[in-house]
């Protein structure tokens, strides 16, 4: 698997971008005051994925993002680089 590979949902497997870059204030089991930006996710496991991934526990604004080709990019180091660069202008 090469980091160009998309899932059927959009995501590319094993990215974790989204699950590392931005802030997120909501709390996440083993996390209850969220998360700061660019401090990697306690549910993200060593491949990358999320652990609550289909659990009711994990947070909305996680549900809700997406994978957006514009925001993602071409490759994981390419989404780290632009969320983080959102999360700053933010």
């Amino acid at each position: 698997m090469t980091a160009e590979m998309i899932a059927t949902d959009g995501c590319r497997p094993g990215c974790g971008a989204c699950c590392i870059a931005p802030s997120i204030s909501s709390p996440i089991p083993g996390m209850p005051h969220g998360k700061p930006a660019g401090v990697r996710c306690i549910q993200l496991d060593e491949d990358n994925l999320c652990r609550l991934f289909g659990d009711p526990r994990r947070p909305a604004v996680c549900h809700r993002f997406g994978f957006d080709p514009d925001l993602c990019g071409r490759s994981r180091d390419q989404a780290l680089a632009r969320i983080t660069e959102l999360e700053r202008l933010t």
